[in-house]
């Protein structure tokens, strides 16, 4: 009797206790944890022990996390590094191609990119204003090309004044299957950097508080929104949220058409920056967003 309890309290004959832990836990076991984290949480169990480091190599626990189109977005790879890489990606490990994958892809010159957004797997995609059909972009006496390092992309349009405001985009893509919110990527006043510090100057922001702008988009299967926002908030990049659309199936493309736009020539507007057009999976907001009214 007492040694049955010994036993079931996990202490060996003469008193020798048998210590169990995560070390002792089966690599299919560990594995099946890994299968429900994140990228990140896997990588951090993955330091924790020998078998949760042998199950994070595991490619059926990576390509799980991989999105379902991934060999046609390792196309887009194969585009971007110079000469084209040639690389034959059935040889390379699924965690390494969750790796490449979670750096961003230019395409269409350097001016669209898109990465994996490692928490989700979810894919994330940003236009640069180069990518953008903005009236008058060419025109210095409206707008003017900035250089600064608060863009991903290096560069943003500064609206200086001008009478019709409208900033029109397109995107063809096949994104995976799930819920995508659009955004434009916006800021009131234009930002520099002295003695080490941002500063913001408002001189020429004016005509936003007349009439909002107008935001809409729609996709060629028939989703569409439209709505409108007051810019009234100088100083910081703001998250114009536009709408959400679903894509159903990650092996066809789905055609988005989007705007910005306030057209009342009663009064002229500036001091606006564009950045760029961002699209993110749903819920996942890595700056601060507004959303404007249906």
């Amino acid at each position: 009797m007492g040694a049955g309890a010994s036993d079931l309290a996990g202490v060996e004959p003469r008193g020798k206790v048998a210590r169990a832990g995560l070390g002792d836990l089966p690599e299919l076991c560990a594995a099946e944890v890994l299968l429900r984290l994140g990228a990140p949480d896997v990588c951090r169990l993955a330091r924790l022990n020998r078998a949760f480091r042998g199950a994070a190599a595991a490619d059926f626990v990576w390509e799980a996390k991989l999105p379902g189109n991934y060999g046609r977005l390792l196309r887009f790879v194969d585009d971007a590094e110079e000469g084209g890489s040639g690389r034959d990606w059935s040889a390379v490990g699924k965690k390494d191609v969750f790796a490449r994958l979670a750096k961003p892809v230019p395409f269409d010159g350097g001016k669209r990119e898109f990465w994996l957004e490692k928490s989700k797997g979810g894919i994330c995609m940003a236009l640069s204003s180069k990518a953008l059909v903005i009236t008058g972009i060419d025109d210095r006496r409206y707008w003017i090309n900035m250089p600064t390092a608060e863009s991903r992309f290096q560069s943003i349009a500064y609206l200086q004044q001008i009478w019709w405001f409208e900033v029109v985009g397109e995107v063809d893509f096949c994104f995976p299957a799930g819920t995508y919110s659009l955004y434009f990527r916006l800021h009131l006043g234009k930002s520099s950097t002295r003695f080490g510090r941002r500063i913001c100057s408002s001189e020429q922001v004016h005509g936003w508080d007349k009439k909002p702008v107008r935001f809409q988009f729609s996709t060629s299967d028939g989703q569409h929104a439209v709505s409108q926002c007051y810019l009234d908030e100088p100083g910081s990049w703001i998250l114009y949220h536009v709408g959400d659309f679903v894509a159903s199936c990650s092996e066809e493309s789905i055609k988005l058409k989007f705007s910005l736009a306030q057209i009342d020539c009663t009064h002229t507007k500036g001091g606006l920056c564009v950045d760029s057009v961002l699209i993110y999976p749903k819920g996942f907001e890595p700056e601060r967003v507004i959303k404007a009214q249906k």
